[in-house]
């Protein structure tokens, strides 16, 4: 599982190079944690003034709370090593409960593994974050209590152990550097399932199906976060490296900026081409898009390669949004588009750019179709979208369906109209802005 160290030879070498990775991975994980913050002003910056301390309470709450379970289970299950010869067990990949450090510390990892969980839970934390685009303005916080749980225990555990703890699709030569299947793709669907399950929010579309715009209460919010989570995915990316060594994270920090900027630019000036006007919130969705897609990827591919993801990743996203608003999916905070659509096409593109010569260096599978000639990368890659797609679909319809019938997990209409900030919570996010909206009415 992991790298041997080499300085049998030099033990103050050694610890050196454990105290860089140590320092590095640590930086990186509170980056991605901090990405929380974005999620949490993109999400209220997109949806409604009255839904606003809800967004911003939940995403508190469901942190700790994924933090509690993957400790418990999520960590085990990921990279735990299996301990039944039974082929469900390395199926699933069936690990220790309970991530216990003074246990565990004795393997040969060249940075503590403490530090190394709290990098992987942050992990898991953001996939569960794109999951809540699909609850978004209409499920109750009883819904994100136990889906946080299933999700954190069941969902997210599988998918990262095929491909990131040694699973059946890494020994199949699957490459995903830092996340655009385990992570959006796994989210995405998640989101999928709960926004098919509890249809369109009340208003979003008319009886002759044409929908109306419901536009979320503040844009700076949204830019704002767009530019957070951008700096965060450096350590999203970046960190994945999870060593300091001769500096390669600075290549895929270089890559990860690459693709953001080409996503960018790309969304905005489709969506001028197409609406005749510069549309801010199909760029901003664009910037995320090529962060999504040039995740797989960032360590496998050449600039130029990271540059053309990026774009096609921008393009995508502008056209993906109309369609899911063409057959009636309410997807409030673009999760389907930006981390769905946008983590197939990163997935898929590093069978067609991957170069052999970095996936040697990285490690792990082969170079692409470009560089090598060969269909094999793609084809893995094209496994890898479909079975864990089909998986995540599979458990999150499964898990929310019998919610559904059990506890139910939408508020009632009145809920929905008067705000979860008061329905569930009573009190609103904005309780001046609010009181004066009230007395205008």
């Amino acid at each position: 599982m992991f790298p041997a160290l080499s300085y049998a030879d030099d033990p103050s070498a050694a610890q050196l190079n454990m105290g860089l990775n140590a320092l590095w991975i640590m930086v990186s994980a509170v980056l991605v944690i901090l990405m929380q913050g974005g999620f949490i002003l993109l999400e209220s910056g997109s949806t409604r003034m009255k839904n606003a301390g809800h967004v911003a309470g939940k995403t508190i709450f469901t942190l700790g709370l994924c933090s509690l379970v993957y400790w418990a289970v999520g960590y085990g299950f990921t990279f735990g090593t299996d301990n039944a010869e039974t082929t469900l067990s390395k199926f699933i990949g069936i690990g220790e409960f309970f991530f216990n450090p003074s246990i565990v510390a004795a393997q040969d990892a060249p940075y503590p593994l403490t530090i190394f969980f709290l990098f992987q839970l942050a992990f898991a934390a953001i996939s569960l974050s794109i999951a809540w685009g699909g609850f978004a303005e209409r499920a109750k916080l009883s819904s994100y209590l136990v889906f946080t749980i299933l999700f954190t225990a069941v969902i997210y555990p599988v998918v990262a152990h095929w491909i990131w703890g040694g699973g059946w699709l890494a020994k199949d030569g699957a490459q995903d550097y830092a996340g655009s299947t385990v992570v959006h793709l796994t989210g995405a669907l998640a989101a999928f399932a709960a926004t098919v399950l509890l249809k369109p929010r009340i208003g979003k579309f008319n009886k002759d199906g044409s929908a109306n715009e419901i536009l979320g209460h503040n844009q700076v919010y949204s830019a704002l976060s767009v530019l957070l989570l951008w700096v965060g995915w450096f350590g999203f990316n970046a960190g994945s490296a999870v060593s300091v060594g001769e500096g390669f994270f600075g290549y895929v920090a270089f890559n990860t900026q690459l693709g953001a900027a080409g996503g960018a630019v790309a969304a905005l000036l489709i969506s001028w081409l197409v609406a005749g006007k510069a549309d801010i919130t199909s760029m901003l969705n664009g910037a995320l898009a090529g962060l999504v897609a040039i995740t797989a990827s960032c360590a496998f591919v050449d600039p130029w390669a990271a540059v053309v993801i990026g774009l096609v990743a921008g393009i995508l996203v502008v056209f993906s949004v109309k369609f899911f608003e063409k057959i009636k999916v309410d997807d409030p905070i673009y999760a389907l588009s930006v981390h769905g659509v946008a983590g197939i096409w990163g997935t898929l593109a590093n069978g067609i750019f991957a170069t052999q010569t970095l996936a040697e260096q990285v490690g792990v599978g082969r170079g692409g179709l470009i560089d090598t000639g060969s269909w094999h990368q793609l084809w893995i890659q094209f496994e890898s979208v479909v079975v864990c797609g089909a998986f995540v679909l599979a458990a999150s319809f499964l898990i929310l369906g019998v919610m559904k019938m059990i506890m139910g997990f939408r508020v009632t209409e009145e809920q929905e109209i008067i705000g979860l900030d008061l329905s569930e919570h009573g009190t609103y996010g904005y309780p001046e802005q609010m009181k004066k909206a009230q007395q205008n009415l």
